[in-house]
Protein backbone atom coordinates (compact mmCIF):
# COMPACT_ATOMS: atom_id res chain seq x y z
CA UNK A 1 0.00 0.00 0.00
CA UNK A 2 1.32 3.53 -1.11
CA UNK A 3 2.01 6.39 0.70
CA UNK A 4 0.07 9.86 0.81
CA UNK A 5 1.63 13.10 -0.04
CA UNK A 6 1.80 14.14 4.10
CA UNK A 7 2.93 10.32 4.50
CA UNK A 8 5.80 10.87 2.45
CA UNK A 9 6.82 14.03 3.78
CA UNK A 10 7.07 12.84 7.65
CA UNK A 11 8.78 9.44 6.11
CA UNK A 12 11.21 11.11 4.36
CA UNK A 13 11.85 13.63 7.69
CA UNK A 14 11.94 11.14 10.48
CA UNK A 15 14.45 8.28 8.25
CA UNK A 16 11.38 5.94 8.00
CA UNK A 17 10.58 3.78 5.28
CA UNK A 18 6.78 4.36 5.75
CA UNK A 19 4.22 5.88 7.85
CA UNK A 20 0.99 4.86 8.37
CA UNK A 21 -1.96 6.01 9.77
CA UNK A 22 -2.12 5.88 13.46
CA UNK A 23 2.01 6.38 13.47
CA UNK A 24 3.92 8.44 15.60
CA UNK A 25 7.48 9.95 14.07
CA UNK A 26 9.99 12.62 15.25
CA UNK A 27 10.74 14.80 12.41
CA UNK A 28 13.37 17.41 11.39
CA UNK A 29 11.73 20.97 11.17
CA UNK A 30 13.27 22.83 8.35
CA UNK A 31 11.68 26.00 9.46
CA UNK A 32 10.17 27.15 12.13
CA UNK A 33 8.45 31.05 11.87
CA UNK A 34 8.20 32.98 14.68
CA UNK A 35 5.78 36.08 15.52
CA UNK A 36 5.32 38.93 16.84
CA UNK A 37 3.45 37.95 19.38
CA UNK A 38 5.69 35.65 20.84
CA UNK A 39 7.77 38.10 21.97
CA UNK A 40 5.28 40.35 23.66
CA UNK A 41 3.89 37.98 25.99
CA UNK A 42 5.63 35.01 27.91
CA UNK A 43 8.81 35.43 25.91
CA UNK A 44 11.81 33.67 27.52
CA UNK A 45 15.52 33.96 25.95
CA UNK A 46 17.42 30.42 25.01
CA UNK A 47 20.96 29.72 25.57
CA UNK A 48 21.26 28.57 22.18
CA UNK A 49 18.75 27.74 19.01
CA UNK A 50 19.43 24.35 16.76
CA UNK A 51 20.39 26.02 13.87
CA UNK A 52 19.57 29.99 13.09
CA UNK A 53 19.54 28.92 9.26
CA UNK A 54 15.96 27.48 10.00
CA UNK A 55 14.34 30.21 12.20
CA UNK A 56 12.45 33.30 10.67
CA UNK A 57 11.12 36.38 12.65
CA UNK A 58 8.24 38.16 11.27
CA UNK A 59 6.90 40.90 13.15
CA UNK A 60 3.27 40.77 11.82
CA UNK A 61 -0.23 40.47 14.18
CA UNK A 62 0.38 44.04 15.95
CA UNK A 63 2.50 46.14 13.73
CA UNK A 64 3.21 48.76 14.22
CA UNK A 65 2.55 48.34 17.64
CA UNK A 66 -0.91 49.33 19.20
CA UNK A 67 -0.28 49.08 22.55
CA UNK A 68 2.77 49.25 25.27
CA UNK A 69 2.97 45.32 25.54
CA UNK A 70 3.39 45.12 21.92
CA UNK A 71 5.84 47.64 21.57
CA UNK A 72 7.90 46.11 24.20
CA UNK A 73 8.10 42.65 22.05
CA UNK A 74 9.64 44.39 19.41
CA UNK A 75 13.00 45.19 21.37
CA UNK A 76 12.73 41.46 22.75
CA UNK A 77 12.34 40.53 18.73
CA UNK A 78 15.64 42.73 17.68
CA UNK A 79 17.73 41.42 20.34
CA UNK A 80 17.15 37.36 20.14
CA UNK A 81 17.68 38.10 16.28
CA UNK A 82 20.80 39.58 16.85
CA UNK A 83 21.94 37.30 19.74
CA UNK A 84 21.89 34.59 17.02
CA UNK A 85 22.53 35.97 13.96
CA UNK A 86 19.06 34.80 12.46
CA UNK A 87 19.33 36.76 9.05
CA UNK A 88 15.84 36.34 8.20
CA UNK A 89 14.29 38.70 9.92
CA UNK A 90 11.24 40.71 8.91
CA UNK A 91 11.18 43.68 11.17
CA UNK A 92 8.64 46.85 10.44
CA UNK A 93 9.31 48.46 6.75
CA UNK A 94 9.81 44.48 5.68
CA UNK A 95 6.95 42.73 7.63
CA UNK A 96 3.71 41.72 6.45
CA UNK A 97 1.20 38.67 7.93
CA UNK A 98 3.66 35.89 8.40
CA UNK A 99 2.37 33.31 5.68
CA UNK A 100 2.58 35.95 3.18
CA UNK A 101 6.56 36.50 4.13
CA UNK A 102 6.63 32.73 4.13
CA UNK A 103 5.00 32.48 0.37
CA UNK A 104 7.18 35.52 -0.91
CA UNK A 105 10.40 34.77 0.45
CA UNK A 106 10.51 31.21 -0.69
CA UNK A 107 10.61 29.82 3.53
CA UNK A 108 7.58 26.97 2.52
CA UNK A 109 8.90 24.79 0.44
CA UNK A 110 8.02 21.27 -1.63
CA UNK A 111 8.58 18.04 0.41
CA UNK A 112 9.65 19.84 3.65
CA UNK A 113 8.24 20.75 7.32
CA UNK A 114 7.56 24.33 8.41
CA UNK A 115 6.53 25.07 11.61
CA UNK A 116 4.68 28.68 13.64
CA UNK A 117 2.88 28.83 16.37
CA UNK A 118 -0.02 30.92 14.26
CA UNK A 119 -3.03 28.60 13.50
CA UNK A 120 -2.90 29.26 10.01
CA UNK A 121 0.59 27.70 9.20
CA UNK A 122 -1.32 25.64 7.02
CA UNK A 123 -1.41 28.24 4.42
CA UNK A 124 2.43 26.72 3.40
CA UNK A 125 0.34 23.10 2.27
CA UNK A 126 -0.29 24.86 -0.75
CA UNK A 127 3.62 24.71 -1.41
CA UNK A 128 3.20 21.03 -1.22
CA UNK A 129 4.79 21.64 2.41
CA UNK A 130 4.27 19.84 6.09
CA UNK A 131 3.37 23.17 7.11
CA UNK A 132 1.13 23.39 10.72
CA UNK A 133 0.88 25.49 13.48
CA UNK A 134 1.58 24.39 16.64
CA UNK A 135 1.91 25.67 20.75
CA UNK A 136 4.44 28.45 21.67
CA UNK A 137 6.15 25.60 24.06
CA UNK A 138 6.11 23.10 21.03
CA UNK A 139 7.70 25.73 18.66
CA UNK A 140 10.00 26.70 21.48
CA UNK A 141 11.34 23.07 22.03
CA UNK A 142 12.08 23.33 18.18
CA UNK A 143 13.70 26.43 18.32
CA UNK A 144 15.91 24.59 20.58
CA UNK A 145 16.16 20.93 19.42
CA UNK A 146 15.37 21.41 15.45
CA UNK A 147 12.77 18.51 15.93
CA UNK A 148 8.99 17.86 16.50
CA UNK A 149 7.10 14.79 16.63
CA UNK A 150 3.83 14.16 14.70
CA UNK A 151 0.64 11.70 14.83
CA UNK A 152 -0.12 10.58 11.06
CA UNK A 153 -3.84 11.58 10.84
CA UNK A 154 -6.01 9.58 8.27
CA UNK A 155 -5.92 11.57 4.73
CA UNK A 156 -9.16 13.23 2.72
CA UNK A 157 -8.31 13.80 -0.63
CA UNK A 158 -9.82 16.53 -3.00
CA UNK A 159 -9.78 15.57 -6.75
CA UNK A 160 -10.01 18.73 -9.10
CA UNK A 161 -12.32 19.22 -12.25
CA UNK A 162 -12.52 21.51 -14.84
CA UNK A 163 -11.87 25.32 -13.82
CA UNK A 164 -13.54 28.10 -12.41
CA UNK A 165 -16.05 30.61 -14.12
CA UNK A 166 -15.26 34.48 -14.28
CA UNK A 167 -16.16 35.38 -11.07
CA UNK A 168 -15.14 32.41 -8.73
CA UNK A 169 -12.63 32.10 -6.74
CA UNK A 170 -10.61 29.71 -4.08
CA UNK A 171 -12.66 31.48 -1.30
CA UNK A 172 -15.61 30.37 -3.08
CA UNK A 173 -14.22 26.55 -3.64
CA UNK A 174 -13.18 26.41 0.33
CA UNK A 175 -16.69 27.83 1.44
CA UNK A 176 -17.99 24.64 -1.19
CA UNK A 177 -15.91 22.47 0.51
CA UNK A 178 -16.81 23.60 3.95
CA UNK A 179 -20.76 23.57 3.57
CA UNK A 180 -20.61 20.27 1.80
CA UNK A 181 -18.55 18.14 4.03
CA UNK A 182 -17.92 20.11 7.32
CA UNK A 183 -15.35 19.76 9.18
CA UNK A 184 -12.03 17.65 8.90
CA UNK A 185 -11.13 17.21 12.69
CA UNK A 186 -7.88 14.95 13.22
CA UNK A 187 -7.81 14.70 9.22
CA UNK A 188 -4.86 15.94 6.60
CA UNK A 189 -6.30 17.37 3.62
CA UNK A 190 -4.92 16.59 -0.17
CA UNK A 191 -5.52 18.85 -2.96
CA UNK A 192 -4.71 17.39 -6.46
CA UNK A 193 -6.13 15.94 -9.45
CA UNK A 194 -7.03 17.41 -13.62
CA UNK A 195 -8.13 20.83 -12.45
CA UNK A 196 -5.48 21.82 -10.37
CA UNK A 197 -3.96 22.60 -13.31
CA UNK A 198 -5.98 25.67 -13.85
CA UNK A 199 -5.94 26.81 -10.28
CA UNK A 200 -4.25 30.14 -9.82
CA UNK A 201 -0.91 30.06 -6.82
CA UNK A 202 -3.26 32.66 -4.99
CA UNK A 203 -5.96 30.01 -4.82
CA UNK A 204 -4.63 27.51 -3.53
CA UNK A 205 -3.17 29.70 -0.62
CA UNK A 206 -6.45 30.46 -0.10
CA UNK A 207 -7.88 26.96 0.40
CA UNK A 208 -4.79 25.64 2.05
CA UNK A 209 -5.00 28.65 4.81
CA UNK A 210 -8.78 28.11 5.60
CA UNK A 211 -7.92 24.49 6.02
CA UNK A 212 -7.97 25.63 10.19
CA UNK A 213 -11.60 26.27 9.99
CA UNK A 214 -12.14 22.68 9.20
CA UNK A 215 -9.82 21.46 11.77
CA UNK A 216 -7.34 19.97 9.35
CA UNK A 217 -3.85 18.71 10.29
CA UNK A 218 -2.11 19.47 7.33
CA UNK A 219 -3.56 21.01 4.18
CA UNK A 220 -1.70 20.22 1.11
CA UNK A 221 -1.38 20.38 -2.36
CA UNK A 222 0.21 18.86 -5.16
CA UNK A 223 3.42 19.81 -6.92
CA UNK A 224 3.00 20.62 -10.66
CA UNK A 225 4.44 23.05 -13.33
CA UNK A 226 2.78 26.25 -11.77
CA UNK A 227 4.58 25.47 -8.25
CA UNK A 228 7.48 24.44 -9.93
CA UNK A 229 7.74 28.18 -12.00
CA UNK A 230 6.95 29.46 -9.02
CA UNK A 231 10.08 28.30 -7.24
CA UNK A 232 12.00 28.96 -9.94
CA UNK A 233 11.19 32.57 -10.23
CA UNK A 234 12.21 32.82 -6.49
CA UNK A 235 15.52 30.82 -7.57
CA UNK A 236 15.48 27.88 -5.49
CA UNK A 237 15.15 24.23 -7.21
CA UNK A 238 16.69 22.18 -4.34
CA UNK A 239 14.16 20.42 -3.20
CA UNK A 240 12.24 17.11 -2.92
CA UNK A 241 8.47 16.90 -3.75
CA UNK A 242 5.96 15.07 -2.39
CA UNK A 243 3.83 13.47 -4.07
CA UNK A 244 1.01 10.94 -3.23
CA UNK A 245 1.16 6.93 -4.60
CA UNK A 246 -1.16 5.69 -7.23
CA UNK A 247 -2.34 2.97 -4.28
CA UNK A 248 -2.45 5.25 -1.27
CA UNK A 249 -5.14 5.17 0.88
CA UNK A 250 -7.65 7.73 2.49
CA UNK A 251 -10.19 8.27 4.44
CA UNK A 252 -12.47 9.61 1.42
CA UNK A 253 -12.18 10.87 -2.17
CA UNK A 254 -13.84 13.32 -3.20
CA UNK A 255 -14.00 14.80 -6.85
CA UNK A 256 -15.12 19.04 -7.15
CA UNK A 257 -16.41 19.94 -10.81
CA UNK A 258 -14.70 23.97 -10.44
CA UNK A 259 -16.99 24.49 -13.55
CA UNK A 260 -19.84 24.25 -11.82
CA UNK A 261 -19.00 26.44 -8.85
CA UNK A 262 -20.54 29.24 -8.02
CA UNK A 263 -19.93 32.56 -5.20
CA UNK A 264 -20.74 31.44 -1.79
CA UNK A 265 -21.11 33.16 1.65
CA UNK A 266 -20.89 31.70 4.84
CA UNK A 267 -23.39 32.78 7.46
CA UNK A 268 -21.99 34.27 11.26
CA UNK A 269 -20.63 32.02 13.56
CA UNK A 270 -19.05 28.84 11.80
CA UNK A 271 -18.05 27.89 7.65
CA UNK A 272 -18.91 24.54 8.35
CA UNK A 273 -22.18 23.31 7.47
CA UNK A 274 -23.02 27.33 7.12
CA UNK A 275 -22.61 28.43 3.84
CA UNK A 276 -24.87 29.38 0.56
CA UNK A 277 -24.25 30.79 -3.06
CA UNK A 278 -24.69 34.15 -2.76
CA UNK A 279 -27.61 34.37 -4.38
CA UNK A 280 -29.65 32.72 -1.81
CA UNK A 281 -28.94 34.68 0.99
CA UNK A 282 -30.91 36.64 3.36
CA UNK A 283 -30.87 40.29 2.17
CA UNK A 284 -28.69 41.76 4.65
CA UNK A 285 -27.51 45.31 5.46
CA UNK A 286 -23.73 45.99 6.41
CA UNK A 287 -21.54 48.60 8.32
CA UNK A 288 -18.25 46.96 7.38
CA UNK A 289 -16.58 44.92 4.54
CA UNK A 290 -13.13 43.49 4.77
CA UNK A 291 -10.50 42.63 2.39
CA UNK A 292 -6.83 41.25 4.05
CA UNK A 293 -5.67 38.19 6.31
CA UNK A 294 -3.43 35.97 5.33
CA UNK A 295 -6.33 34.38 3.36
CA UNK A 296 -7.18 36.85 1.12
CA UNK A 297 -4.80 39.75 1.40
CA UNK A 298 -2.59 38.76 -1.83
CA UNK A 299 -2.44 41.29 -4.29
CA UNK A 300 -4.86 39.14 -6.87
CA UNK A 301 -7.00 39.62 -4.31
CA UNK A 302 -6.64 43.19 -4.08
CA UNK A 303 -6.82 42.93 -7.80
CA UNK A 304 -10.18 41.53 -7.69
CA UNK A 305 -11.05 44.26 -5.48
CA UNK A 306 -9.34 46.78 -7.56
CA UNK A 307 -11.14 45.65 -11.09
CA UNK A 308 -14.84 45.73 -8.65
CA UNK A 309 -14.37 48.94 -6.99
CA UNK A 310 -12.99 51.07 -10.11
CA UNK A 311 -15.36 53.97 -11.16
CA UNK A 312 -17.71 53.20 -8.18
CA UNK A 313 -18.27 54.29 -4.73
CA UNK A 314 -18.68 52.39 -1.36
CA UNK A 315 -22.11 52.70 -0.30
CA UNK A 316 -23.12 55.47 2.54
CA UNK A 317 -23.07 54.04 5.90
CA UNK A 318 -20.62 51.25 5.12
CA UNK A 319 -17.38 51.25 6.18
CA UNK A 320 -15.11 49.27 3.59
CA UNK A 321 -11.41 48.55 5.11
CA UNK A 322 -8.69 47.13 3.20
CA UNK A 323 -5.51 45.45 4.16
CA UNK A 324 -2.31 44.50 2.07
CA UNK A 325 -0.97 40.93 3.36
CA UNK A 326 2.23 42.28 3.72
CA UNK A 327 4.78 45.25 2.81
CA UNK A 328 5.59 44.08 -0.68
CA UNK A 329 1.97 43.36 -1.43
CA UNK A 330 1.62 47.27 -0.42
CA UNK A 331 3.87 48.19 -2.76
CA UNK A 332 3.57 46.23 -5.89
CA UNK A 333 -0.37 47.00 -5.22
CA UNK A 334 0.69 50.81 -5.50
CA UNK A 335 2.98 50.49 -8.13
CA UNK A 336 -0.25 48.86 -9.99
CA UNK A 337 -2.88 51.21 -8.87
CA UNK A 338 -4.85 48.93 -7.37
CA UNK A 339 -4.72 51.19 -4.18
CA UNK A 340 -5.61 54.07 -6.26
CA UNK A 341 -8.49 52.69 -7.65
CA UNK A 342 -9.93 50.80 -4.00
CA UNK A 343 -8.80 54.35 -1.92
CA UNK A 344 -10.67 56.84 -4.66
CA UNK A 345 -13.81 54.38 -4.11
CA UNK A 346 -14.20 55.45 -0.46
CA UNK A 347 -12.15 52.26 0.95
CA UNK A 348 -9.33 53.04 3.81
CA UNK A 349 -6.29 51.17 3.08
CA UNK A 350 -4.42 50.35 6.07
CA UNK A 351 -0.76 49.11 6.94
CA UNK A 352 -0.17 44.97 6.26
CA UNK A 353 -0.86 43.25 9.55
CA UNK A 354 -3.33 40.53 10.52
CA UNK A 355 -5.63 43.92 12.37
CA UNK A 356 -8.72 43.49 11.41
CA UNK A 357 -8.89 39.96 11.53
CA UNK A 358 -8.57 38.50 14.65
CA UNK A 359 -10.49 41.72 16.46
CA UNK A 360 -7.04 43.37 17.58
CA UNK A 361 -6.98 47.03 15.60
CA UNK A 362 -7.78 48.85 12.13
CA UNK A 363 -11.01 47.65 12.03
CA UNK A 364 -12.59 46.72 15.34
CA UNK A 365 -16.45 45.94 14.53
CA UNK A 366 -19.52 47.23 17.45
CA UNK A 367 -22.17 45.53 18.54
CA UNK A 368 -24.98 45.58 16.72
CA UNK A 369 -22.71 45.62 13.38
CA UNK A 370 -22.91 43.37 10.86
CA UNK A 371 -19.73 42.94 8.57
CA UNK A 372 -18.78 41.11 5.53
CA UNK A 373 -15.11 39.69 5.84
CA UNK A 374 -13.15 38.01 3.28
CA UNK A 375 -10.24 36.77 6.37
CA UNK A 376 -10.29 33.74 8.30
CA UNK A 377 -12.43 33.60 10.67
CA UNK A 378 -16.49 34.48 11.48
CA UNK A 379 -16.90 32.98 14.79
CA UNK A 380 -18.75 35.43 17.46
CA UNK A 381 -16.64 37.57 18.75
CA UNK A 382 -14.04 37.19 16.07
CA UNK A 383 -13.78 40.60 14.81
CA UNK A 384 -15.04 43.05 17.92
CA UNK A 385 -17.94 42.95 19.51
CA UNK A 386 -19.81 39.61 20.59
CA UNK A 387 -22.99 41.32 19.91
CA UNK A 388 -21.76 41.59 15.85
CA UNK A 389 -22.71 39.58 13.22
CA UNK A 390 -19.72 38.22 10.68
CA UNK A 391 -20.40 37.12 7.31
CA UNK A 392 -17.29 35.20 5.26
CA UNK A 393 -17.12 35.23 1.30
CA UNK A 394 -14.74 36.08 -1.42
CA UNK A 395 -13.22 39.42 -2.24
CA UNK A 396 -15.28 40.28 -5.18
CA UNK A 397 -18.20 39.46 -3.01
CA UNK A 398 -16.99 41.48 -0.70
CA UNK A 399 -15.99 44.64 -2.58
CA UNK A 400 -19.19 44.41 -4.53
CA UNK A 401 -21.37 44.27 -1.62
CA UNK A 402 -19.38 47.29 -0.31
CA UNK A 403 -21.05 49.42 -3.47
CA UNK A 404 -24.42 47.65 -2.85
CA UNK A 405 -24.36 48.32 1.05
CA UNK A 406 -25.62 44.65 1.01
CA UNK A 407 -24.56 41.23 0.55
CA UNK A 408 -24.35 41.04 -3.23
CA UNK A 409 -23.15 38.89 -6.35
CA UNK A 410 -20.32 40.55 -7.65
CA UNK A 411 -21.03 39.15 -11.11
CA UNK A 412 -24.23 40.51 -11.39
CA UNK A 413 -23.25 44.06 -9.93
CA UNK A 414 -20.88 44.33 -12.56
CA UNK A 415 -22.29 43.09 -15.33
Amino acid sequence: MGMTMIEHILARKAGLPEVRVGDTVTVEVDMTVLIDLQFATMWLQPLRIHDADKVAIVMDHAVPAPTVKDAAGGPRARQFAAAFDIQRFYDVGRHGICHQVIAENGLARPGEVLACTDSHTCAGGAYNTAARGLGPAEVYSILCTGQTWFQAAPTIRYEFRGELAPGVSGKDVFLFIAAEYGDATNHNLEYDGPGLASLPLHDRRTIATQGAEVSADFSTFAHDDVLAEHFETLGICEYVAARADPDAEYAAIRSIDLSHLAPYVARPGTVSRNGVPVSDVERRRIDQAFIGSCANGQLDDLRIAADVLRGRQVAAGVRLIVTPASQQVYRDAMRLGYLQDIADAGAVITNATCGACFGYHLGVVGPGEVCLTSSTRNFTGRMGSTEAEIYMASPATVAASAIAGRITDARQATS
